[in-house]
Formats: structure tokens, sequence, C-alpha cells
């Protein structure tokens, strides 16, 4: 079938031609490039870039091409979010472009120089580049949280002005938006298109530079008109380059012309440099001082660990994490203030409750990254919550020792300094190793959290290995063992040959694949095959006929013991009774009828090796069927027949499938889409094996977890995770809890051994012969009375495997309290309140936590469950060491050069492959490192992003934009205490007089709304909403528009109106400051110790001070709200006037047309605040009177319109030139538009999307043209 034609814009620096390149990479699309420059019918080159399908159908301009190539969701996820592109795509066509090619074209020789249209293009560009830098400041993308065809359309439109004007101190001032372009151009469908992006260095640009627009994939190289084998991208490349075409005189006299302007333009530049340099020097121009980007400022007061920090001097220029963070933690530590004690007895009931956490315990092997950064921002926000709001209040933290994980590093690290192994050392002298290491390295993660500014009992702190919590790991497993919950059973585990022990199912990777694949496997040289399905055939015994099997494990054949079919399958009903014989041994296979073979799978006929496969094993057990373990632990191939006895199990692959063919067996092989089951910590292949393990009853522990939720005693948020819980509760298999490592709690049980001729010998498997107890004293009396004989004939051997660590961290809850000991701590502690964990572990620890707490204590270790999004990447990829795209959150708190995140790669465990992957992965998602963020802004960032039930695709970047609020935080608490005056003592209450203003009254309104908000959203655990709530109020009430307001107030005279106004303020800033101490705890208490006391004897600390409540700030007044948003409205409208013609530093006269009296008496008292936050020179509220002519009109509602005075502040003669040129242009564009939507058959030829897109761009033009009429006229009544 013929590809689609695509017929790119000759012009070389095209920006449409970029933009459907782009979207073609995208959209994964084929087309067959035809070059406009031959001659080809491609119509109109002016409306080029342009589609042509098969059937003949055309499709125009970049925006519609683009529209169509690109996949449905790059133009919007919703009708809201298609709306915002289609505006973007539209602004970057109408606005943008023409002015990035006005200043850009003359810099590269394709326009004369015009330094008027120059300068005034540079200012626009500059314009435009703050507007998006705001609107990027928290936001990674234009529109929602993926690129869009808006971030396409605008990059694109911007090309030029990067590569060859906006040189680095242009460009310095904008951070987000060249945070912004820069990861768009390094995605890799953009790189593909463009190729690599290079920004202006400052220097002129020569023949040598390459724009982007160059580079597009045909827009200079080699054309094709015909379909050929080789493709780049999604456009069709020629096999073989064709041959150069003869060009026309005519295009050789142009060409000459465009080199003789070139030359003229370059001697003109010579020639001015040389007069420059012979000019006398002049003296240096005042530079105007720009605003600083965020420094780096320290605390550099000598203040002893432990003691409170200095605040008597003044307050730095701008916020600093580094000076702000410094000091706090310390102090809150040395007096109690995260301590439960903390001033209250613990003996005597709390009227305001009880609040108790424990930290789901972090692996002691590293370091934290952003999941855990999350999961703690979670927490210690409503730890200092519940602490604030009265209650009694423990969060407490502790370490899980990580059985496999630390092994494996410890191991890795002994072999690295000394090449030996752990067997090398044996096992006590391996473990001392180990916590050697734990003493070392451990501290780490107790570091981090401190510097996440988690507010946990540091005192109550434990460690899984410590020996309150072991004794309560071994009482566990004797009770259950004594109970019959735990026993030991012969079945098939996840096995890792690598590291010789079963693994649990969390530690096993499913790696996808979609067809044959090679993979590395640890101790093979050569990669394995997976992804293939074999088929061979099984000879019947007695008769000539076979019955063809596939597999995708070829070796476990060796083991196969039967072949099953389905019972109601009439191709095998002849098969009853019947056996095939093995080629390579004496075994007969039984043919089993057995309804888990699927028909419609292969042949209908499925190979059965029950030692080594779960479906097959419950086969197996269901026939009664042979168990023929065929490998070892190390997968070295056993009880098989010569030549396959002692191979490793992939090189026995090779060989049994050339046995087979060798004896005309084999079949056929074949791709087949398949999942590979991978150790994630040895990246070996995992095998299942039949090993006697110890094993916990599952089902009747699981009824009960399950059934508390079904009443409603255990709540689990969000509910959407509560079909999982029951799928899981409701269909549990028992788990495996042996591990065969070294490092962990050994298993408390003991093999017995009677010395004793009429009792005969035990198995392994057999769990008479095993016994369990606190002690082996203890074991050898239970082993005598078992067996009633003296316990001087038992020999007992402790079982050398060790317990999962998942068996330990569910006993977490209850055994850091001292159990199966009643502490005090336990009575008063347990069960505990919350426990909030990703959704990831629902099963793997949270259910496990239920299970035991109701099995050994009786109740519910915790009344809810609150499961939060797990963090990925800005790609949505899982966090990976090997992607590179782990952070380390202190990186995000200190900032890091890319150099550091690479040195940190070489300091890991990955191997050099790894490590080469990850630093490409970190050098497109950090190219400039990582910024400086601060705590704060980082608990911010990850509490706004959190959404329940969702995975969280977090752009570190993003969390910038929150150390900016930090700065407006900062800047506003300077300005209030200036406001506030030395000496100024607040109320001893927060209340209301009678002599507010009206803004004085509605900022207490908004801060009741927002007090109210963040209670509620924190009860419901709705962080966004919380952090909107704060967000908001500070910074588009608090600081936008209150502090605008006081400020005329502030510079007048002292009186009532500036006291009023004084405790206002001092009102606003205090309780906002507590309303944000849980998630942004060091700026708040900074800022809080700086604020005067309201009573001698308030707390010492924001930590410790009561939370703002509804009934502390009862002061909503729902109409003034109403009343501000229109003042507001009006406000905005007004502004926007301004923006529109450009009056930035001239103030105008300002009319409000009412539609009546009542709108009237309603705007009147603010007009003094419109007239404040709009600058103006003043505001006249007009019913009946006319408004002066000369103005330009703004509708703020359908009750009044904003008219400015704009008479003898413009040049009205000039905008009229200008909107008249820009009148014919819309004109031509809607006039081609409807002549392109009279065509006959247009509605059923044009594709709908197409249409539906033309009729918006008509429906915006129209609009546009209504917009520059109504502006001609206020303009030429100016004439």
């Amino acid at each position: 079938m013929a590809l689609p034609a695509l017929y790119l814009s000759p012009h070389p620096h095209s920006a449409h031609n970029a933009r459907v390149l782009v979207a073609l990479e995208y959209g994964g699309q084929r087309a067959r490039l035809v070059d406009t420059r031959r001659g080809a019918s491609a119509g109109d080159v002016a409306g080029l870039p342009a589609m042509e399908a098969e059937s003949g159908g055309q499709v125009w301009g970049g925006a519609a091409v683009s529209h169509l190539l690109a996949p449905a969701e790059m133009r919007g996820s919703c009708g809201e979010e298609a709306a915002l592109v289609r505006q973007w795509t539209s602004y970057a066509d109408i606005e943008l472009l023409p002015i990035a090619c006005a200043s850009t074209f003359p810099a590269i020789g394709l326009l004369k120089h015009n330094k008027q249209a120059v300068d005034r293009a540079q200012v626009e560009l500059r314009k435009t580049l703050r507007f998006l830098d705001d609107h990027l400041r928290l936001r990674t993308y234009l529109v929602g949280e993926k690129i869009t065809l808006a971030d396409v359309a605008v990059s694109c439109a911007l090309l030029l002005p990067y590569q060859h004007v906006f040189n680095p101190e242009f460009r310095k001032p904008f951070v987000n938006a060249n945070r912004w372009f820069e990861t768009c151009v390094n995605q890799p469908e953009f790189r593909r298109a463009l190729g690599e992006v290079k920004f202006c260095d400052g220097r002129p640009p020569t023949s040598e530079d390459k724009s982007a627009g160059e580079l597009c994939r045909g827009a200079e190289r080699a054309p094709v008109s015909a379909e050929g084998p080789g493709h780049e991208g999604g456009v069709q490349q020629p096999a073989t380059a064709p041959a150069p075409v003869k060009k026309t005189a005519a295009q050789l006299k142009k060409e000459a012309a465009k080199r003789e302007k070139m030359d003229k333009f370059l001697q003109k530049q010579e020639k001015m440099k040389e007069q420059q340099q012979k000019m006398p020097e002049k003296k240096p121009k005042v530079e105007k001082k720009e605003k600083k980007d965020l420094g780096v400022i320290t605390y550099d007061i000598a203040t002893p660990p432990g003691e409170k920090k200095d605040v008597s001097c003044p307050m730095p220029d701008s916020y600093s994490p580094q000076y702000v963070e410094a000091s706090w933690y310390s102090w809150w530590e040395k007096q109690g203030f995260f301590k439960p004690e903390y001033g209250r007895d613990l003996s005597e009931p709390n009227p305001k409750g009880l609040f108790m956490i424990c930290i789901p315990p972090p692996n002691v092997t590293g370091s934290l990254h952003l999941g855990h950064a999350l999961t703690n921002a979670i927490q210690d926000s409503l730890t200092r919550w519940h602490r604030m709001c009265g209650e009694t209040t423990l969060w407490n933290p502790g370490c899980d020792h990580a059985g496999i994980a630390t092994q494996v590093v410890v191991e890795k690290r002994l072999w690295r300094e000394s090449r030996q192994t752990r067997h090398d050392l044996g096992r006590q002298r391996f473990i001392e190793q180990v916590w050697r290491w734990k003493h070392e390295k451990g501290d780490r993660i107790y570091h981090q959290l401190r510097r996440l500014g988690s507010s946990m009992d540091w005192d109550r702190a434990c460690f899984t290995m410590d020996p309150k919590l072991s004794a309560a790991v071994e009482e566990a497993f004797v009770r259950l063992h004594d109970d019959g919950v735990i026993y030991r059973s012969t079945r098939l585990v996840n096995w890792s040959c690598t590291l010789n022990s079963a693994i649990s199912d969390i530690e096993v990777d499913k790696k996808e694949l979609a067809g044959r694949t090679l993979l590395p496997v640890p101790n093979y040289v050569d990669k394995v095959e997976f992804g293939v399905l074999v088929s061979f055939a099984y000879k019947l015994e007695g008769s000539g006929e076979e019955v063809v099997v596939a597999t995708t494990r070829i070796e476990t054949m060796l083991g196969d013991t039967a072949v099953a079919v389905h019972p109601r399958d009439p191709r095998y009903q002849g098969l009853a009774g019947k056996f095939a014989v093995h080629p390579f041994c004496d075994r007969k296979l039984p043919i089993v009828f057995d309804e888990f073979v699927d028909m419609e799978f292969g042949t209908g006929a499925v190979k059965i090796t029950p030692a080594h496969d779960q479906n097959d094993y419950e086969v197996g057990m269901r026939h009664g069927l042979q168990f023929v373990n065929i490998m070892d632990d190390n997968g070295y191939l056993i009880n098989v027949p010569e030549p396959f006895l002692g191979m490793k199990r992939f090189d026995a692959r090779k060989a049994v499938l050339a046995a087979l063919t060798q004896k005309g067996l084999f079949k056929e092989v074949k791709d087949n889409p398949m999942v590979v089951p991978v150790c994630s910590r040895s990246k070996d292949i995992v095998e299942p094996l039949l090993k006697p393990q110890w094993y916990v009853r599952c089902s009747e522990i699981a009824k009960m977890a399950s059934d508390a939720v079904r009443s409603g005693e255990l709540r689990i948020i969000p509910d959407t995770h509560i079909k999982t819980w029951f799928s899981w509760m409701d269909n549990i298999r028992d788990w495996c809890i042996s591990r065969q490592l070294w490092w962990g709690h050994q298993t408390p049980a003991y093999f017995i051994t009677v010395n004793d001729p009429s009792v005969p010998a035990g198995e392994d498997a057999d769990g008479r012969y095993w016994v369990s107890g606190r002690s082996m004293d203890v074991a050898r009396r239970k082993a005598a009375e078992r067996f009633n004989v003296s316990p001087d004939l038992i020999s007992l051997r402790q079982d050398e495997d060790v317990l999962d660590t998942w068996f330990s961290s569910g006993l977490f809850p209850f055994s850091i309290f001292g159990w199966p000991d009643q502490t005090e701590d336990f009575k008063i502690f347990y069960p505990g309140t919350l426990l909030e964990t990703g959704h990831d572990i629902l099963f793997f620890w949270v259910a496990r936590m239920v299970m035991l707490g109701l099995k050994l204590t009786g109740k519910l270790p915790f009344k809810e469950v609150y499961l939060h999004a797990i963090v990925r990447d800005t790609h949505g990829r899982k966090m990976s060491k090997s992607l590179g795209n782990v952070i380390d959150p202190l990186d995000v708190i200190m900032g890091i050069s890319l150099e550091g995140l690479h040195a940190q790669l070489l300091d890991s465990n990955l191997e050099p492959l790894e490590i080469e992957r990850a630093q490409a992965g970190q050098k497109s998602d950090y190219p400039n490192g990582i910024p400086e963020c601060g705590t704060d802004a980082l608990r911010f960032a990850l509490c706004a992003y959190t959404s329940q039930g969702r995975d969280i695709n977090l752009d570190v970047n993003r969390v910038l934009g929150y150390r900016h609020f930090c700065n407006k935080l900062w800047n506003a608490t300077r300005f209030a205490l200036r406001g506030l005056a030395a000496g100024y003592q607040p109320q001893d209450t927060a209340q209301r007089s009678a002599q507010e203003s009206l803004m004085d009254r509605w900022i207490l309104s908004r801060l009741s709304h927002a007090v109210e908000a963040c209670n509620h959203g924190l009860k419901l655990y709705d962080f966004p909403a919380v952090t909107t709530a704060i967000y908001n109020f500070w910074l588009y009430e608090l600081c936008d528009v209150y502090l605008e307001c006081v400020k005329p107030v502030f510079a007048g005279d002292e009186g009532p109106v500036m006291w009023t106004a004084r405790d206002t303020l001092y009102t606003a800033l205090d309780i906002a400051l507590r309303l944000i101490s849980p998630i942004m705890p060091f700026i708040s208490e900074e800022l809080y110790q700086r604020l005067p006391r309201r009573q001698p004897h308030h707390p010492p600390s924001i930590s410790v001070t009561p939370y703002p409540q509804s009934e502390e700030c009862d002061w909503r007044d729902e109409e003034l709200d109403r009343n501000v948003d229109f003042a507001l409205s009006i406000i905005r409208t007004t502004r926007s006037l301004r923006a529109d013609y450009n009056l930035t530093k001239t103030r105008a006269h300002c009319y409000l047309k009412c539609q009546d009296q009542a709108t009237a008496d309603l705007i009147s008292p603010f007009s003094c605040y419109i007239q404040t936050l709009s600058s103006c020179m003043s505001v006249s509220v007009l019913v009946e009177e006319n408004c002066p002519a000369g103005c330009a009109i703004g509708i703020a509602s359908d009750r009044c319109s904003v008219h400015l005075l704009l008479k003898g502040l413009i040049d009205a003669e000039k905008e009229v030139t200008k909107l008249r040129n820009k009148q014919g242009e819309i004109e031509k564009q809607i006039a081609k538009l409807r002549e392109k939507m009279s065509i006959a058959d247009y509605s059923t030829k044009v594709p709908s999307k197409i249409q539906e897109m033309e009729a918006e761009k008509l429906r915006q033009s129209e609009t546009e043209q209504q917009k520059v009429e109504e502006a001609m006229r206020n303009f030429e009544k100016m004439l």
C-alpha cells in the first residue's frame, strides 16, 4: 500500500516543517517525502507543509498536518485540555512565529537588517519569554502533565531564536522557560526529527551553523518521489541518492542576488566594526540592576547543636534554604517537641485523643529515594497536624534489616575489597562483617529523615535485628508453630541460583518479551535465548503414533512425568489409558485428562513437569504423578541421563534441542510473547524448585483480615484498593517464610534426631521431626515429650535458614513496643491509628501486619490504611538505579551538578554497562544538574502532586517553582514586619473590631476559608486540596491583593486605620504560618519566630502551637467575598487593557460604566482599591454619564465595562495602520478557510477531525477580526 505523501516547505528554516516532523515521530507513522523544489504538484507552496493521502484527500498547513499526524493524547486528554492546546497552537502561529522570524531572519542573512523592526521583535520576544516563564513556574509542560501539540508548536516557533539570538545573557532571567524548552528538544522524538539543538553562544552565526529547521529530515536531504526500501524516523528515505538537479536560469539568478546581498551585509558589518575601533572610548553606560536569581545565603552565627537559632539579626534580602533550615531540627529534637510526653503525662488520658503511626521501615542497605520522601512528607504533615491539634502524638522511626539486599551488598563489598566470599569467612564472621557495615552505613537513612524534617521520636527508634524485636520474632514463630499456623512442607518456591535462596514474589521482576530475545544471565558468557516456543513429539507406547507438545523451557522436558490434554478435546479421546515414552530414559509418561489445559493453545497437548512448574505441580498433585527434580541449588542438572548430567541449565537447553533433532522428534521453533521471571537482586532467571520450607497457613487469618475490612473495622483509603484487598485475601496462598541466607533471624526450629533404635529416623520434610522453642533446652524438652523419651536421647540441629524479612516487618507495629511483654508503650500506643504507605506493598506488608496482628494480639494493628500513589520519573517510568532516575531527596534539597550525579553511580553496585545507560538517562533528564530547592519546597511539591489512587510522574524541575513560592512567603513577611513597625504588640487574641476596612474584612474571610479547607483536607487525606488552599491564600489573596491594598495605608499617617490594618495583617500572618507549618516546617518556624507574641507564655515553637480551627477564625463573609471577586474581575480587565496597549509605566484615567445604580453602589466602595491594584490615574464610576471619547473598552461582566482613556497616551494613527494591516491578513485567512469549506464534497471527503479543527480556526479568526475592528473604531475616534 502506498504511503501518504508529505510535502515540506522548501524554506530551510521552516518552523512548520519542524513541527510536522516532530508530530510524525510522536505518531509513529511513515510518510513518503516529496521534493517541492522539483515542481512536483504540491499546490500552493505558501501553504506548505501539506499531506496527501492515497485516496487523494489533502491537508494543508503546519497546524493541520501536525494535528493529523500526532496521536490523540497529544491533542488534549479532555475537552478543556483540547481547547487549551488549540489556543496555544493558534498563539504560536499568529503571534509568536512572526516575531520570531522578524528577530532571527536578519541575524542569519535572510532579511535586510532593520534595527527598529528587530528591536521591536526582541522586545516582544522578551515579553513572550516572561509570560512563558511565569506560566511554567509550577508546570512541566504548557498543558497537562505530558507533552502536547501545544509544546510542539511553541517550541518549534522558538527554535530559531534559541539558536541564533537568545544569547546566554538574554536567556538568563527565564529559568523556567529555558528548562521547558530544553526538556522538549531533548525528547527522543524531537532529537530524531530535528537532530541536536544547539543554543546561541553569543557569537554571530556563520555558514557552518545549521538550524534545527535545516536539520529537519527532508528539508535539505535528497527527497523521495517514489517508495524506496530505506526510511528514517517516520519519513521514507531513498536507498540511493538521486542525481543532482540542473537549476534554471531564474534560480541561478536568484541565488546570485542572494549571495550579493549577503556579501554587502558582511562588508557593511566589517566597516561598522572598523569605525567603532577608531572612535574614542566612551564611558561605560551604567547598567540597570536586574532582578537577581535566588542565591545561596548561609546562616553564619555560631549556634551549638541543640541550641535555639538566633533570629534577632535582620532578615536576608531573599529566601535561601541553607539559611532557613540551619539549626532548627537539632533544637526541636533536644527540646523534645517530637516526644508524646512533651507537655503532658502519658498515664492520664488526653481528651483530645491520641495519634500513633509507625514508619514503613526503610531498608538499611542504602539511602532514601523520592518515593520514601513522599511517604515521609505525608506522614510528617499528618503527625505535625495532629500534634498541633493537641493530640498525644507518636511517630515511631525504625529500619529494616533487609535480608537479601543487605547480604548481597556486603558480599559484593567483601569480594571487591578482599576477593573473599562469605563461605571463606564462615557464618559467624560474615554476620560480624554485616553488623560492621550496618554501623558504618546504617545511619545515612536517619540523617536523610532528619533533613526531611521528620518529627519522629528518635529515642524510640528500632532496628528489626535489635534484641527486643528479635525476641518478638522468635516468640511469634514459636506461638504460630505450636498452633499449627506455621508448618513444614516441600513445595515449589521462587529460587535464585545465584543467591542460593528462595525469594519472595516482590523480589521477582516480570520481564515482558514480545518474541525471541537474548538476555544476559549471571555466570553465562553468552546471552541466553528466551521468547520462543519449541514444539517436539513424544512417541506413544506400542504404536507409531505421536503426540506433539510445546514448551518455552525445553530443558525441563528431562523432568516430564506426564502429558495432559483436555477431557473434552475430541482429538485425544483415544489416548485414555495410554503412555508416551520419554526419548532419553525408560520413563513412561501417562496421558492425563485435566481441565486446566487450553485446547486452543498450541496442539492442545501439554507436557507436565510437576517439580519445575507451578501449574504442573498442581496437576501432579491432582493425578498423583511422579515428581522428578532435575536441578540442584546452583542450576546444574541432576537425576537426568548422560550426557545431560552435570550440565548448567541453559547449556542443557541447547543440548536437549540438538538431541531431539537428532532423534527426529523436533518439530519447530517460533516466536512466543512471554514473561520471564528475573530476580531483582541478582538479575538471575528465577527457577521454580521443590524445596522443604516453612510456611504460614494463611486461609484462616486472611479471612479475619478480610472480615475486618468488610465490617468497616479497618478502613482502606482510597477505597479503590478494597477490591484488590478482597481479591488477595479471598484467594490467598500459604506464605513461604524460609530464606537460605545468613543475615536475618535464624529460624527458631530444630530438626530432631532420637538416639533410640525404636524410633525411626525422620526426613527433612516431615513436620513431626521438627520442633520450635525459645531456646534449645526448651526445644529439647518439647521433643522428648513428643517421642516419649528422655531428653538426653534427643539431638537437635537448628535450621540454618533465616526468616523472610516481611515476617519481622509484619510484626513491626507491636514488636517496637516490646511485645510479647505488656509494656506501658504497648498499652498506650497499640493499636496504632494509621498505616500510611504506597499501594504497591498492600499485600506484601500491610496485609501481613493485619493478619499477624489479629492472630498474635487479637487486635488490628491500626484503624486506617492510607495508600499513596507511586512516584515515577517525569516520563512515567519506575524508579530504577540502572535507568539513572533514582534521585536522593538530599540532592533535590541541596542541589547537585550533573557530574555529582554521575559520581554517585560510580560509587554504586551497578555493572559498567548499567552505569553508562544510567549516566545517559541523567544527562537527558538533568543536563544542568538539579538546582537547590530546599526541604520545604520538596515536601510541598510532593504533597501537591499526591493524588489518591494514581501514579505520580514527578518532574524534579517543578519543585523549583515551590522554592519561588517560599521566596514569596519570605518577602511577604519582610514587608509585614516593616509595616508592623518596631515595638508592635498584638492583641491577646485574634478577634475583629468594628473598625476594619473592606479589604481587612475580606482577607479575614478568605483566611477562614483557608483554615476550613486545610483542616478538611488533612482529615480526608486530600493533600492537593490543602496545598491549593495554602498556595491560593498566600499568593493570590494575601500577596497579590491585600498587601498591595495596605501599602498606601502604611505609607500614610499613624491612626486607627493603620492600627487596625496592622492587627489584621498580624492575624493573617500568624494563622497562615501555622497553616503551612505541617507541610513546610522550616520556613514556617523561621518566620514565626520573628513575629511578636500575643502572650508572654506562648509555646516556644510553631510545631507545638495550636493549629488554626474554624471556631477560632469565624470571620466568613460570603457577600463580601462575592463583591470583592467582582471588583477583582474589573481589576483584571483593566490590567489586560493596559497590557494590550503597552501602558507599563503610564497611568491612564479609568471609567467604569455600570448597567444600573445598584452596580455602581456595589463598586464605588472599592474604587480606591481598583485604582491601586490596576495602577490607574483615577477611577470614576458612571451610570448615566457617557465616557469620554478615545477610550479602550474591556468587558468585566454583563453589568460593568471598563473604559481606559488612551487619548494623548499613544500614537492612534500608528495603531490604526498596524491594525489595518492585521485586519487584511485575517480577512485573507478567513476567505481561504471559507473557500476551502465551501467545496461541494468537503463534508464527505475531508476527515471529521480536520473539519472540526478548521471550523475552530475559522471561529477564532472571526473573533479576532471583531476585536481588531472594535479596536480600530476606538482609535479612529482619537484622530
